[in-house]
């Protein structure tokens, strides 16, 4: 049980990934690449597991930076448990930066103990992709190699960013994913229409669009199956809620919190 519950909670980088790897690009019709997605982005959910909540996924945008006059972005996501929990202790970090069309250039994913193991892959514009994982404080490097993809392919964070830029129009891709050092299929459908969605963090009905899709494999933190989110319906695009199939059973991520300077969800008008 102790470890099908550690499963259910690594999971849910889902939404703050779909799955610790996964998506690729398109943009938004009549919209300049990355015109909606700003320095200062902070956004927190919590995963919630039958009646507990397990911790809380963390997502924010800490940078940019101009490479050769293109414009990337660099960004994080935290995952940790509450204090507390018997049969849990958990903490990890994922930075990706991404480019103009929301591909990857670079991946790092950080799983913290006393001994912080790592797995780091670079993209190169010509399909390359190197491969590291090793101990993150000793330095000591256990896989170093490289492999060549079929085309471009997404991390797990980067997928997060590819399909708030990707509504705007009712469709359905086969999205390459570089999962487990592998190459993978998810598909996923956009939907246009506007739904009112309900959170506990606001007292309003939130305007959404829904997308949904499937994996046919089992990711390395358990997700599998079929999924779905519902994201706000302004140009943001922001992920609301999200509902996903693991192992063991359902799971939910919900905001809770965000930079209100920057974003507010917008209300639903029937």
């Amino acid at each position: 049980m102790i470890k099908n519950l550690k499963i259910v909670f690594l999971s849910t980088l889902i939404f703050s990934g779909i799955s610790i790897s996964q998506v690729t690009s398109t943009v938004i019709q009549e919209k300049e690449p990355g015109l909606n997605l700003k320095v200062g982005e902070d956004f927190t959910y919590v995963v919630k597991y039958a009646f507990l909540n397990l911790g809380e996924v963390r997502i924010q945008i800490i940078g940019e930076e101009s490479i050769n006059g293109k414009r990337q972005l660099n960004t994080t996501a935290y995952i940790d448990s509450y204090d507390g929990l018997p049969f849990v202790n958990l903490h990890q970090i994922y930075k990706s930066t991404i480019d103009q069309t929301y591909f990857p250039v670079h991946f790092l994913g950080l799983m913290l103990d006393e001994d912080t193991t790592y797995t780091e892959y670079i993209f190169y514009n010509d399909l390359r992709t190197s491969i590291k994982n090793g101990n993150y404080n000793t330095k000591e490097l256990w896989v170093d190699s490289t492999t060549t993809l079929t085309e471009r392919h997404q991390d797990g964070l980067s997928i997060l960013f590819y399909a708030r830029m990707n509504f705007g129009e009712e469709k359905s891709e086969a999205i390459p994913c570089f999962v487990n050092e592998k190459q993978e299929i998810t598909n996923i459908n956009f939907y246009t229409e506007e739904e009112p969605v309900r959170i506990d963090s606001v007292d309003y009905e939130i305007a959404c669009r829904k997308l949904e899709g499937e994996t046919n494999f089992i990711s390395v933190y358990g997700l599998t199956g079929e999924f779905e989110g519902w994201f706000s319906s302004d140009n943001s695009s922001v992920p609301i809620i999200a509902r996903m199939n693991v192992l063991i059973g359902s799971v939910t991520l919900e905001l809770i919190d965000w930079n209100e300077n920057l974003w507010n969800p917008p209300q639903y008008i029937e």
